[in-house]
C-alpha cells in the first residue's frame, strides 16, 4: 500500500480517539435536568403558601437548595426566556417582547444548551423553553431556537382539543386572557402529562446508553388557559379561597406607568367575587397538576439510576398576580410578577434543605450550571455563578436583582424594592420596605424619612442599568424598529 493511502486512516483514527476522549470527559461530569413551569409564581407549599398543594416540588426543595429571593429580568415569557437561555439582560439580547426568535436579535449568541452540546452532552427540549403562543403553538416548535438542541419533542394533549369547552372572559381568547377548564380525562392525556411521559422515556434511554445529557422540560401549566383534570379543582373549594383586596385610593399612590401596568387589561378589572374565586381555584388546580408531572419526572430520574449524578434546576419564567394590587397575570414591576421559585438540587448543592435569602437573578443560571459541570461560560454572559450559595446559603453572590418592564427598571435588595420609571426616574419612582410591607402596598418614594435610602438605591439602580445595557462583547446585535420592521443598530454601535 502506498504511504499516502495510510493518511486518511490515520486522520480517522485520531478523530475517533479524540471523540471518544471527549465523550468520556463529558460522561464524568454531572448531567442537567432543567425543569420550568410557565407563569408559575411562588404560591407553593415550600415557599410558605398556606393553601396550594405542591408535595413533589416541596420534596425537591428538601433535598436541594431553595432560593427565596430569585427574580426574572423581564416579567413576560419571551423576553425572560431569551434572557436566561443566553445569560444576557433584555437590553443585551434585545428581546423585549414576545414572538421573537433570539437569532433575529443576537444571531451568533451561544445559549446554555449549546454550551452543553459543544461539551459533548446530548441536549433535548421537551415542550416550552423559548417563547410559544399558548395554546396556539402547543404541538409545534413555537419560537424555539433549533441551534440549541440535538433533539426536540413537542407534546400535544387533549387540553388543546378541548378548547371549545374552555371558559374565557373574552370568548375564544385564551393565551393572554383569563380562561379555565376543569377537564375530563387523566393527567397523561394532557400536554404536560405527555411531556412527563416523554421525559421519563428519555431518562431511561440516557441511562441505558450512558449518554451525558442536558434535558430541558418546559411545562405549559399554570399558564392560561388554566386547564387541569377535575380532581385538582376539587382540592380547592371556592368558598375557602381568599381574594386579595386593595384599599380605596391605592392607585393614586403610584406613578402613572406603574398604575398603567396594573390597569391595562380592562376585561380583567373589577371581576366579580364569583369569577375571582373561580380563576384562583383554576390557577391553584393547574399548579398542583403541574407539580404532579414534576413528581413523575423526578421519580423517573430516580428509577433511571441517574439522580446522584444529575443537577436538577426547577424554576418558572416569571411571577404572576392573582389580584394582588388589583391585577391579574404578569407584566408589572411588583414582587408578584418578578419573583420566581428556584430550587437547585444534586451535585454541587451541598447545603441541601437550606434557604438562600440574598437576591439572585435568572441570568445566573448560565454560569451556575457551567461551573457545576466544569464548563466555561462565554465571557460575555452577564450572570454570576450561584455555586458559592449552594455550599453556603449565607454567601451573597450579588447585592440586588434587576428587572425591567416598559419604561421601568427595578432592583430588589435583601430588604427593599426600588423602581424608577422613565430615563433616570423622569416618570416617577417607587420604594417598598419588605421588612414592614412585604405586599408592597405602601410607596415610600415621597417619604422625607427615606431620602437618603432613595438616593443610595437610585445610584445603585442606575449603575446596574448602565451595565445591563452594555453590548455583550463578541455578540452581534440587531435592533429592529417595530414601526417599520427594518433593522436598526442599537445605540453605541
Amino acid at each position: 500500500m502506498h504511504p499516502r493511502s495510510f493518511f486518511p486512516l490515520v486522520v480517522s483514527a485520531i478523530f475517533i480517539l479524540h471523540l471518544s476522549s471527549f465523550i468520556l470527559r463529558a460522561a464524568e461530569r454531572p448531567n442537567v435536568l432543567f425543569l420550568i413551569c410557565d407563569d408559575l409564581n411562588c404560591d407553593l407549599g415550600s415557599y410558605g403558601h398556606p393553601t396550594v398543594k405542591s408535595p413533589h416540588i416541596d420534596r425537591l426543595a428538601k433535598r436541594g437548595v431553595r432560593f427565596d429571593n430569585a427574580h426574572c429580568q423581564f416579567p413576560l415569557c419571551g423576553p425572560s426566556r431569551a434572557s436566561f437561555m443566553t445569560g444576557l439582560y433584555p437590553d443585551q439580547s434585545l428581546v423585549r417582547r414576545n414572538a421573537v426568535y433570539i437569532r433575529e436579535r443576537v444571531p451568533n449568541v451561544q445559549t446554555i444548551s449549546q454550551m452543553f452540546r459543544h461539551a459533548g452532552y446530548f441536549a433535548t427540549r421537551i415542550g416550552k423553553i423559548y417563547h410559544y403562543n399558548v395554546p396556539k403553538h402547543i404541538g409545534t416548535s413555537g419560537h424555539d431556537d433549533p441551534y440549541s438542541w440535538n433533539y426536540t419533542i413537542n407534546p400535544l394533549g387533549r387540553d388543546v382539543f378541548d378548547e371549545l369547552d374552555i371558559f374565557s372572559l373574552v370568548p375564544g381568547s385564551f393565551g393572554g386572557t383569563m380562561s379555565w377548564l376543569a377537564a375530563e380525562g387523566t393527567d397523561r392525556e394532557q400536554t404536560d402529562g405527555i411531556a412527563a411521559t416523554e421525559a421519563i422515556r428519555q431518562l431511561k434511554k440516557y441511562a441505558e446508553e450512558k449518554t451525558p445529557f442536558f434535558l430541558a422540560v418546559g411545562l405549559y401549566r399554570p399558564h392560561t388557559p388554566y386547564v387541569a383534570p377535575k380532581k385538582y379543582f376539587a382540592k380547592y373549594p371556592k368558598d375557602k379561597i381568599k381574594v386579595p383586596k386593595i384599599p380605596e385610593g391605592y392607585l393614586d399612590t403610584l406613578p402613572a406607568p406603574a398604575r398603567a401596568s396594573i390597569t391595562r387589561k380592562k376585561d380583567q378589572l373589577n371581576l366579580s367575587d364569583k369569577l375571582s374565586r373561580e380563576a384562583i381555584q383554576a390557577y391553584y388546580a393547574s399548579i398542583t397538576f403541574a407539580d404532579a408531572q414534576v413528581g413523575r419526572i423526578l421519580k423517573g430520574l430516580e428509577e433511571s439510576g441517574l439522580a446522584e449524578n444529575t443537577i436538577v434546576l426547577f424554576t418558572s419564567d416569571h411571577g404572576y398576580h392573582m389580584r394582588e394590587h388589583g391585577h391579574w397575570q404578569k407584566t408589572t414591576l411588583f414582587e408578584n410578577a418578578t419573583r420566581v421559585p428556584l430550587i437547585i438540587a444534586g451535585p454541587g448543592a451541598t447545603a441541601a434543605g437550606k434557604i438562600v435569602k440574598s437576591p439572585v437573578e435568572m441570568v445566573d443560571f448560565y454560569p451556575t450550571l457551567a461551573e457545576l459541570c466544569g464548563l466555561e461560560a462565554p465571557s460575555y454572559v452577564s450572570g454570576l455563578s450561584l455555586a458559592p450559595a449552594l455550599k453556603n446559603p449565607a454567601a451573597k453572590v450579588r447585592a440586588s436583582a434587576l428587572s425591567q418592564y416598559g419604561t421601568g427598571y427595578s432592583i430588589r435588595t435583601g430588604r427593599y424594592r426600588f423602581t424608577e420609571w422613565g430615563e433616570d426616574g423622569a416618570e416617577g419612582a417607587e420604594l417598598y420596605d419588605h421588612q414592614s410591607d412585604p405586599a408592597e402596598m405602601h410607596n415610600l418614594a415621597d417619604s422625607p424619612e427615606h431620602t437618603r435610602k432613595i438616593a443610595e438605591l437610585s445610584k445603585m439602580l442606575r449603575n446596574r442599568v448602565t451595565k445591563a445595557r452594555t453590548p455583550p462583547e463578541g455578540v452581534k446585535q440587531i435592533e429592529f424598529d417595530n414601526r417599520r420592521s427594518v433593522p436598526k443598530m442599537p445605540s453605541g454601535k
